[in-house]
């Protein structure tokens, strides 16, 4: 629901009433993640999208029954169909779990999601969780996480503390759902996870799903070249949040470097000391410049972010790799090096270069090979490893 917080947001604003339909858990070839939303008017305008098109139609008459009824959430399965590929299902042989929840002014989580659409249209995070599995009671409410903890519902008060409302009759459940929502929001993901119906283990299992908006991760792109032009338009088609950094003015210019949303003129290991990371960030140093590779590739190395690639040739790269022992890069830190940064895919152009390290970085991202799909018997979608949180275990994540 929240990757459409903007348009959903004008509608809550406009007074619209409207269905959506969330993905909650796939398996197997699913096209879209948890997360994915599909939302219907009472004039039967769509937004969004859960499947890339095989079960739209289907998802879109359950978003207008949903509204006519005037019902409950319904969580419903999609899958292949053996005795028809083309009926209503998946082709490509995955299973969708879909939540279809109306939303009306009137209604009791109202006042959650609209709290929750309009933080995730101004980029704010937020984390906003609905129990999708459970008892009817409990079911078509909502819960609202912000960074520092502070739960938005039926009740005031954050979750350490006692309040009253939220999902039920037990202020134990709120505060344990407050608390997952939180851990899901630090990692910035979506998904799952199974929790009894009093926030412990005990009790008949709830399905609790917990959507996550937070600002776009960071690409930071060290080297004012050629390659650094077209790398920074990659990243912003893939989503990131872009700066350039290099400590010579005359070529780290915004003029250069127009679709960037950040140009840096400092060293580069000092800009990096002093702005902020996190596991989500990727790191590519375009310089093969010794004297800015190796205090930038020092301090990279041992932050806690998703990516660190370094351009170069073969000679250059075991020739940095002794420059970096030298100043006391342990083994461990030096595996985590991507260099020569990207995949082997030939390239040779700029643009040809930021498709490769675009691809090694999404391959990072996902648990991806890199290898052909075409006689290749591994999954096209990879799975997240399973993790486990103080209260359940999260099934389904992104």
């Amino acid at each position: 629901m929240l990757d459409i917080a903007e348009e959903l947001h004008r509608w809550v604003e406009q007074g619209r009433d409207f269905a959506v339909a969330t993905v909650v858990a796939v398996g197997g070839s699913a096209p879209r993640r948890p997360g994915a939303a599909l939302a219907v008017d009472a004039d039967g305008t769509a937004i969004g999208s859960v499947s890339g098109g095989c079960v739209e139609g289907a998802v879109y008459d359950l978003c207008r029954q949903a509204l006519e009824d005037g019902g409950e959430p319904v969580l419903e399965r999609f899958g292949h169909s053996d005795e028809d590929a083309f009926a209503v299902g998946l082709t490509c042989g995955g299973v969708m779990d879909i939540l279809v929840t109306p939303v009306r002014s009137g209604d009791p989580a109202h006042p959650v999601l609209a709290s929750a659409l309009s933080a995730a249209a101004k980029g704010e995070p937020a984390a906003v969780a609905r129990i999708v599995s459970g008892p009817a009671e409990l079911l078509g409410r909502a819960l609202l996480v912000r960074p520092d903890g502070t739960p938005d519902g039926t009740h005031e008060g954050t979750y350490e503390g006692t309040y009253e409302g939220g999902f039920g009759a037990h202020p134990e459940l709120d505060r344990t759902i407050a608390a997952e929502a939180g851990a899901f929001l630090d990692a910035g993901r979506t998904g799952t996870l199974e929790i009894g119906e009093r926030g412990s283990r005990c009790g008949a299992p709830l399905t609790v799903l917990v959507e996550s908006s937070v600002p776009p991760p960071r690409m930071i792109v060290f080297g004012a070249i050629d390659f650094a032009s077209a790398l920074v338009r990659m990243g912003k088609f893939l989503g990131y949040h872009v700066t350039v950094c290099d400590a010579r003015p005359v070529f780290t210019t915004a003029a250069r470097f127009p679709e960037a949303d950040e140009v840096v003129v400092e060293w580069p290991h000092q800009y990096l000391e002093r702005t902020p990371v996190d596991a989500r960030t990727v790191l590519c140093v375009l310089t093969h410049d010794a004297k800015f590779d190796v205090p930038l590739l020092k301090l990279a190395l041992g932050l806690p972010v998703a990516y660190v690639g370094a351009m170069g040739s073969r000679r250059t790269h075991l020739d940095r790799t002794e420059r970096l022992r030298e100043v006391g890069v342990t083994e461990l830190e030096l595996a985590r090096l991507r260099s020569p940064i990207g995949l082997d895919l030939g390239a040779r152009t700029p643009e040809e270069t930021a498709l490769s390290i675009a691809s090694e970085i999404v391959a990072a991202r996902r648990g991806g090979s890199g290898v052909p799909l075409t006689g290749a018997h591994t999954p096209i979608h990879h799975d997240v490893t399973p993790e486990r949180t103080p209260a359940g275990r999260i099934w389904s994540v992104a």
